[in-house]
């Protein structure tokens, strides 16, 4: 199983346009900084990974694993919402791998040209939680449809959100929205923080933050399963990192990866 080592694996923040600019320069100062992981006669390398907000967790500890068996490569996680990752991906951002949180998202990377040969490797479904003491009562999906509960989804553009959509549409219920929001990350954030009655994330966001919610189980959310794909950039080639890129996808499809992907709540394709 994965062991995390947070002080190797860097994270970068996730703004559109400006995650460009962040990466190039986290490169250049990572590959200076990451030569102890390598030797004179083999420098150490940078694989930058792009992956929904969902996966940064699991990510984190998958890369932990990739590093010990693959001396001198320093594994880059950029985490945001999918929708604004394969933006950065089309805008020209350096990235080797790039995993979403739905098949349509990754389907434009890879029409246009950036990305080949997506693998499909994780499931996910939403699920309803509150803050802890339920200020609002809500016990069922119906619920989030009443003007006096501030319920808070991810924007349709995203795929938290178009699950939220397609969900509404099977039950027949539409949700009183108080926010949209442009990762499942920042929906939970808000129910944490008590700004919000409500919200829908996905089974794994609900598991990851434990005692902070309360989840609503509702029966009405499998109607929309996400599935999450994977699949090495064409940059990677121009980098010469695609053997390194396919050796991640290696990994999150093999054993190893199975096996965090499930811990954590994925489901199987």
């Amino acid at each position: 199983m994965p062991v995390a080592r947070p002080a190797r694996t860097r994270h970068l923040p996730g703004g559109a346009l400006a995650t460009g600019v962040v990466l190039s320069v986290a490169l250049t100062g990572g590959c200076t900084a990451a030569g102890a992981h390598g030797t004179d006669d083999a420098p150490a390398r940078t694989l930058v990974v792009l992956a929904a907000a969902s996966l940064r967790d699991v990510f984190t500890d998958l890369a932990a694993t990739y590093e010990q068996t693959h001396p001198g490569v320093d594994v880059v996680l950029s985490s945001a919402g999918s929708a604004d990752l394969a933006d950065q991906v089309l805008a020209g951002a350096p990235a080797d791998v790039v995993a979403l949180a739905d098949e349509a998202s990754l389907a434009r990377v890879v029409d246009a040209g950036d990305a080949a040969d997506p693998v499909p490797f994780a499931t996910n479904t939403l699920t309803v939680v509150t803050p802890p003491d339920d200020p609002a009562g809500v016990g069922s999906f119906a619920d989030l449809a009443r003007e006096d509960v501030a319920v808070v989804v991810c924007a349709p553009a995203v795929p938290c959100g178009a699950a939220a959509v397609a969900v509404e549409d099977a039950a027949g219920v539409r949700v009183h929205r108080v926010g949209e929001e442009q990762s499942v990350t920042d929906v939970l954030a808000k129910v944490v923080a008590g700004e919000a009655d409500a919200g829908l994330v996905y089974v794994t966001d609900a598991a990851r933050a434990g005692a902070d919610v309360r989840v609503v189980d509702v029966p009405e959310t499998d109607a929309a399963v996400n599935v999450y794909p994977v699949a090495v950039t064409t940059s990677a080639r121009d980098r010469g990192t695609d053997t390194l890129a396919a050796a991640w996808v290696d990994l999150l499809t093999g054993p190893d990866g199975r096996a965090a992907l499930t811990a954590a709540g994925f489901g199987t394709p």
